[in-house]
């Protein structure tokens, strides 16, 4: 927008509230974080104020690579040349391309007798992603039984909102039948609750809204077990976890195990251009047989934003990124522990990557850290479904010196919750 025609702050959180969403702005306003995002670049953003903020929220995850990555801009902006949204009826090499790059960042580092194939469905929006695994899973299985976990979050369409929190759901009046949840981390639940109608059982790899618990490699590899036993399929979300945040491309290659259906989003848009995935077993294609015109998707995969992925998709495959993200983590990992030894309102880092969850030891002390954070220059944001977490998600294109800013600033923040201005009274925030 010109410079001319640019509002200030106050015009815009009025038009804001009149036209977009009065109840979010008071929110903001309520807890002194009505930030109005302006200039962005790189791991920063500035609000209409100036005040530079590093993003270690990245949006979930969209902002992996920072914001405006100009890798990214460049395939998109050079794909604008010759092509647009593209024809979903129709035969596509965009699409082709970037569906053969995530089928072989799956295999890169199996071996060659235990590669598979993995089709893909490109949409949207992640909740369209889990929507189509579940149908995915109902339509092969022919049963309609979903398992999730309590506390989780996979979106807020149909399908999707009903294996998430009730809380997303319960006010549209919209729960649906079948759907049941367990709690996470426990074999024996999920054992509990397969029955003879049971299609799937839903999981993140990590489960962001829930705080990032870190499941053990044991309970991970169980559920492969117990999921091929029982024929049902296993959905991982890799919304947030995916795309080199842990470390590796797909986080569940930590725990050395293949999904029969995963879903991806956020990062592989590169923070530009809006497109997720649902990767599937070949064998599941055969719903598709009778007519593969079932689902579609107008705007799923277009083919400027299939441009856009296959960069995202070509850097977190590099070996020397990926050992990047390792070699921060590490650090952060060891700062984080003497943070905690330190400060006893401060409980733990759960952490795999770069992938972390401050774990704070309740609800008003994580909420008055976030605002001691971003007066330190660092916006972070709490975990919904358990708000003494706070999600810590660094941009993965940090360097050293930038990882050291960053650790600078923790440490200010956390110095400032001796200071009477963030005390915590009474289970009440109270920002001075």
């Amino acid at each position: 927008m010109p410079e001319t025609e640019k509002q200030n702050k106050k015009q815009i959180k009025t038009s804001y509230k009149k036209y977009v969403a009065r109840y979010k702005a008071e929110f903001f306003e309520k807890y002194r974080l009505d930030i109005v995002m302006d200039k962005r670049q790189g791991i920063y953003f500035s609000d209409l104020e100036g005040k530079k903020y590093l993003n270690c929220h990245c949006n979930g995850g969209v902002f992996n690579l920072g914001h405006r990555n100009p890798q990214v801009i460049s395939a998109v902006t050079e794909a604008l040349q010759n092509y647009d949204i593209g024809n979903h009826h129709f035969i596509s090499g965009p699409k082709a391309l970037l569906a053969e790059k995530i089928n072989e960042s799956i295999n890169a580092s199996l071996p060659q007798n235990e590669q598979e194939t993995y089709k893909t469905i490109f949409g949207v929006s992640g909740g369209e992603a889990m929507d189509l695994a579940i149908k995915i899973a109902r339509g092969f299985t022919k049963k309609s039984g979903v398992i999730s976990i309590v506390g989780g979050y996979h979106g807020h369409t149909g399908l999707a909102m009903s294996a998430g929190e009730e809380k997303y759901s319960a006010p549209f009046n919209t729960r649906m039948p079948d759907f049941k949840q367990i709690e996470h981390g426990n074999i024996d639940a999920l054992k509990n609750a397969i029955d003879e109608n049971t299609a799937c059982f839903i999981l993140e790899t990590i489960p962001a809204t829930l705080g990032m618990p870190i499941f053990s490699r044991q309970y991970m590899k169980a559920v492969r077990k117990l999921c091929d036993e029982k024929n049902i399929l296993l959905i991982l979300d890799e919304i947030q976890t995916g795309l080199g945040r842990t470390g590796k491309i797909w986080c569940f290659q930590h725990y050395k195990i293949l999904p029969d259906i995963f879903i991806t989003g956020k990062g592989l848009s590169g923070g530009i251009y809006p497109i997720t995935a649902t990767c599937f077993r070949e064998k599941f294609e055969v719903i598709f047989k009778n007519d593969p015109f079932i689902h579609i998707s107008t705007f799923g995969g277009s083919e400027i934003g299939c441009f856009a992925a296959m960069k995202v998709i070509e850097i977190a495959s590099d070996k020397d990124f990926l050992s990047g993200v390792s070699r921060h983590a590490d650090y952060l990992k060891s700062e984080f522990e003497l943070l905690a030894a330190k400060y006893d309102f401060f409980i733990e880092c759960r952490q795999i990557g770069l992938f972390m969850g401050l774990v704070f030891k309740d609800k008003p002390t994580c909420w008055t850290f976030l605002k001691a954070l971003a007066d330190s220059g660092v916006f972070a944001v709490y975990a919904n479904n358990d708000p003494k977490v706070l999600q810590f998600l660094p941009p993965l294109i940090m360097t050293d010196a930038e990882v050291l800013e960053l650790v600078n600033s923790l440490k200010t923040a956390f110095e400032k919750m001796k200071s009477i201005k963030y005390r915590v009274i009474k289970g009440i925030i109270s920002i001075l």
